[in-house]
């Protein structure tokens, strides 16, 4: 019989975390490592995901700090290599890494446009190459893995000047159900979240005017998400029973409408 597992301890797991260095990510690498798993924060900031490493190892849990830019192949292969090595492979991985960029299509920021892709896309493929063998084994070994990828509400709905990272998102989306379909029966869970507006540093990306009004003025009329309302999200889908694989989870602000 496989391992039944409980939201209120994930002890014996290791979960890697993309885009760890702050917001959603940070939040999540923390609030896992609190559950007992031994977390693997993965970003860009070295001086960042040591700091998150630093607090996770005071508070009690174990983490390991890993740099690497998801863009690049090379590197997040050398990281899951590390990662196979010592802690001996992951079992939940948090797909996070990711930016926003709105901007009016007429306008042509292409090098916007290629950024998005290139993080929310390829960067998202390059880690799932990388570690799918990790999750595949520790579900042959313990009956479960969990592959969880971060999406938005933008996926499904409309939103004026986000073309390009909506379409970023319903491919992330997308995806997840396919990966689903393939990985399932070898006991690999996929999930994809879609959060509403949450409170990170994904805003302070923004350029765009319009688009800056538009967020400035949502805070008027509802109370955003916090990163810590998705990280317990997380937790509470890798807590799950290994016969239970939340497909799609949608996370709005209560007063956000769509």
């Amino acid at each position: 019989m496989p391992t039944e597992f409980s939201a209120s301890s994930l002890t014996g797991r290791v979960a890697v975390v993309t885009g760890a260095s702050s917001g959603i990510g940070e939040a999540s690498a923390e609030h896992l490592a609190e559950l007992g798993a031994t977390v693997v924060v993965l970003a860009r900031r070295a001086d960042r995901l040591a700091d998150l490493a630093a607090r996770i190892e005071k508070a009690g849990g174990t983490a390991v700090a890993v740099t690497a830019d998801v863009t690049d192949a090379a590197a997040v292969q050398a990281a899951a290599d590390r990662v196979m090595a010592e802690p001996g492979g992951a079992d939940l991985l948090f797909n996070n890494a990711g930016v926003m960029l709105p901007a009016p299509v007429e306008e042509r920021p292409v090098d916007q446009w290629q950024h998005q892709i290139d993080l929310n896309v390829t960067g998202l493929m390059n880690v799932i190459g990388a570690f799918t063998p990790h999750l595949v084994k520790a579900a042959a070994e313990r009956g479960v893995a969990d592959l969880i990828n971060t999406s938005s509400i933008a996926a499904q709905n409309i939103f004026p000047h986000f073309a390009v990272y909506s379409a970023t998102k319903a491919y992330v989306t997308h995806l997840s159900r396919h990966l689903r379909a393939e990985l399932g029966a070898k006991n690999v869970r996929v999930s994809a979240i879609e959060p509403g507006i949450v409170g990170t540093e994904l805003q302070n990306h923004v350029t765009y005017d319009g688009a800056l009004q538009w967020l400035e003025g949502s805070k008027e009329t509802m109370e955003w998400l916090t990163p810590q309302d998705i990280a317990r999200t997380i937790g509470f889908i890798a807590g799950l029973s290994p016969r239970v694989n939340l497909q799609q989870v949608t996370i709005m602000p209560t007063r956000q409408p769509s």
